[in-house]
């Protein structure tokens, strides 16, 4: 697999074995995505990457939240090869009702913490996970703050012995700037009244 054309070669290959469920690899600026349309294949797809064309690291899983889009999430793993030096992208995507996907910390163990984390930030759950629980937030926290309809000022909670119960005031973020002051100092959000 070494050579420029190795990452190509690569979703090609993945996308012939499962040519059901992945369309054409999708190139942009010589990085290469796949597309998998049925979420409930996302492990088996990762075990093929791994143990038949060596993409031996798994180097992010993020999510994303497509409000007003059914499915509404997208989940995206970015792996790569350390031998040949590839990088491929696996998108699939995920309905806002139940949204789960399976694990894929059997294929790689660093998907543990990034899988917690989408968990407890978007809501999306990660069937056979090993120790699927809250990374940030805590446990029984009824909310996933990383979701686009959650407010930006949070949510009040009625959670005894926590320091801080009420929403987050505002004041100085999150915030946009205004394009139109004329110095970088006018335009500073914190620095209007």
């Amino acid at each position: 697999m070494e050579g420029s054309g190795s990452a190509e070669k690569a979703a090609r290959i993945l996308r012939d074995a499962f040519s059901a469920i992945i369309p054409e690899p999708v190139p942009f600026r010589d990085e290469w995505t796949l597309e998998v349309g049925d979420p409930r294949w996302i492990d088996r797809i990762c075990a093929q990457a791994r143990s038949a064309l060596g993409f031996d690291y798994l180097v992010d899983i993020t999510s994303v939240d497509n409000l007003g889009e059914d499915p509404r999430f997208a989940v995206v793993y970015e792996i790569a090869s350390m031998r040949s030096r590839q990088h491929l992208r696996l998108v699939t995507r995920v309905p806002e009702e139940n949204p789960r996907l399976p694990s894929v910390t059997p294929v790689w163990k660093g998907a543990d913490w990034h899988e917690r984390e989408i968990w407890d930030m978007m809501g999306i759950r990660f069937d056979d996970h090993p120790d699927l629980r809250r990374i940030l937030m805590w446990e029984g926290y009824p909310w996933h703050p990383l979701r686009k309809d959650f407010p930006l000022a949070g949510r009040a909670t009625e959670m005894p012995d926590l320091a801080f119960t009420e929403a987050a005031p505002l004041e100085g973020g999150p915030f946009t700037s205004d394009a139109s002051g004329p110095t970088r100092e006018h335009r500073e959000p914190r620095a209007r009244p």
